[in-house]
């Protein structure tokens, strides 16, 4: 999805899905997190932070702090966390880059572009973090071998 989203993004989508494969933990240090994703820890420490004031995941302090999912998996939906770092308004601007691109003023990727990203608007909002999580571990494990 490099193509669509942020890498911010992108690691803020796979920070949610650790917290998510360890749901049962009270709080996950960032540093853990960090050596998982292999994700520089001050970065995902940020990025944590962020989806902290979404109100998507809980941050709590002092010496068994760490972070955690703020609601139940199956309540985030992927759009939430896209929407909360990236916004927006990559669903509603032109894949080209020209002002005032429309459907009666369209650009010559307009049409196929707003199939996609329909489809893609429709994916992420559909879609929720409880669908991913078992897949997680198994993927968080191939990045060891890196």
């Amino acid at each position: 999805m490099a193509i669509i989203f942020s890498r911010k993004c992108e690691l803020g989508l796979q920070s949610v899905l650790y917290l998510a494969s360890v749901e049962e933990r009270d709080a996950v240090p960032a540093e853990e997190i960090s050596n998982a994703l292999k994700i520089p820890k001050e970065f995902i420490s940020k990025i944590l932070q962020e989806l902290t004031t979404s109100g998507i995941v809980f941050s709590k302090k002092g010496k068994t702090g760490g972070f955690s999912l703020a609601k139940k998996a199956a309540s985030i939906r992927l759009i939430d966390i896209v929407s909360a770092i990236d916004g927006d308004e990559l669903f509603r601007k032109c894949v080209l880059g020209f002002p005032n691109c429309s459907s009666s003023a369209p650009c010559p990727a307009h049409a196929t572009w707003t199939k996609l990203n329909e489809e893609t608007l429709k994916m992420l909002s559909r879609e929720t973090i409880d669908q991913f999580k078992k897949n997680v571990t198994q993927k968080v494990e191939s990045l060891k071998e890196r």
